[in-house]
């Protein structure tokens, strides 16, 4: 079980940048093409940049042409929470830290094998630990 992390907004607002807080505490979407994970082709492990929960490896990392940094699985499972999103007049699946409720971005089911999974996450959601 994933230990749950709950801060108020002011330490929220304390801890991130307006654009973090922004995607991560309010839901928002960084533009297409914008970000700075999106052509980056360092290894590491992306971690939540709320509260640090290790969530994607570079290698599950790929170029799906959608403008947000794409990778076809996830560390585990409970790293990340999965729940129905039907703003904007459409019926998707939001990916959430399964620690601490950051929104991270969306999941689809066009991506590659061997999930045949995207999920498309804001950079300003994720930091890349190139230690790991």
């Amino acid at each position: 079980m994933t230990e749950e992390i709950k801060k108020s907004e002011k330490e929220w607002k304390q801890q991130l940048t307006e654009e973090q807080y922004k995607i991560c505490r309010s839901r928002e979407t960084e533009p297409p093409f914008t970000g700075k994970y999106l052509d980056c082709k360092e290894e590491g492990v992306y971690r939540c940049v709320c509260c640090s929960r290790e969530l994607f490896r570079s290698d599950t990392k790929f170029d799906s042409g959608t403008g947000w940094p794409s990778f076809w699985d996830a560390i585990d499972a409970n790293h990340v929470r999965l729940s129905e999103d039907l703003s904007h007049g459409t019926r998707r699946t939001e990916v959430s830290c399964g620690s601490c409720g950051a929104h991270l971005g969306h999941l689809f089911t066009d991506g590659p094998k061997p999930t045949g999974k995207r999920y498309c996450i804001n950079s300003a959601a994720l930091d890349l630990n190139k230690d790991r």
